[in-house]
C-alpha cells in the first residue's frame, strides 16, 4: 500500500489546481465583465497626443505643441490610492490637485538626480494660484486629468488580466 500515498497525493493536487484555475478564470470573467472605466471619450484631449504608452509599463507620456511653439509634456503615472502624477495629481473629485511641478528640458525623462522642486502646497499661495493657470492655459485641466485617470486604470485592468491569464497558463503547465 506504499503507492497509494503518492497517487492520493497527486490527485489531491490536481484537485487544488482545478479549483485554483476555476478561481483565476472566475476572476478574469469578472474584470472583463465589469465597465467601471468604460467613457465615451476616444482620445487626448486639448490637442495632446500619446507619444508614449508602452503596455508592459505602468505610465503614459503625452505631448502636444502649443500655437506659440512652446511644446507641453504631461507623463502620468498611477499611484496605489490615488492618481500621482509628476505635474498633477487627481483625486476621487472632479477637480485636480498640483502635487508638483517641474521643468524638463526637451526630454520627456529627467535625470534621476534632476531637482524637482518643493511640494507644491508649501508653495505661496498666490505662487500656486498663478502656476495652475498656466498649465490650464497649456490645457492641463479637469478634462486631461479625467482623461488619463481613466487611460490608466483602464491600462492597469489590462495589466491585471494578462497577470491571471499568465498565471493560468502557469498552473495548468504545472499540472
Amino acid at each position: 500500500m506504499p503507492r497509494v500515498s503518492p497517487i492520493l497525493s497527486k490527485g489531491l493536487k490536481a484537485i487544488e489546481d482545478l479549483n485554483l484555475l476555476k478561481i483565476l478564470h472566475s476572476e478574469i470573467n469578472h474584470e472583463l465583465s465589469s465597465n467601471r472605466f468604460q467613457s465615451n471619450q476616444s482620445g487626448p484631449l486639448e490637442g495632446f497626443e500619446v507619444e508614449y504608452d508602452a503596455p508592459q509599463s505602468q505610465d503614459v507620456v503625452l505631448r502636444k505643441k502649443c500655437e506659440s511653439g512652446e511644446e507641453v509634456a504631461v507623463s502620468a503615472l498611477l499611484g496605489p490610492e490615488t492618481f500621482a502624477r509628476e505635474v498633477v495629481e487627481k483625486q476621487v473629485s472632479s477637480e485636480f490637485y498640483i502635487q508638483n511641478a517641474h521643468y524638463l528640458q526637451s526630454s520627456p525623462c529627467p535625470r534621476p538626480t534632476a531637482y524637482r522642486g518643493p511640494i507644491f502646497c508649501t508653495l505661496d499661495p498666490q505662487l500656486q494660484e498663478s502656476l495652475e493657470e498656466y498649465l490650464l492655459a497649456r490645457g492641463i485641466g479637469e478634462k486631461l486629468t479625467n482623461f488619463l485617470l481613466l487611460h490608466l486604470h483602464k491600462k492597469e485592468l489590462d495589466q491585471y488580466v494578462n497577470w491571471l491569464r499568465t498565471l493560468v497558463s502557469f498552473v495548468e503547465k504545472d499540472g
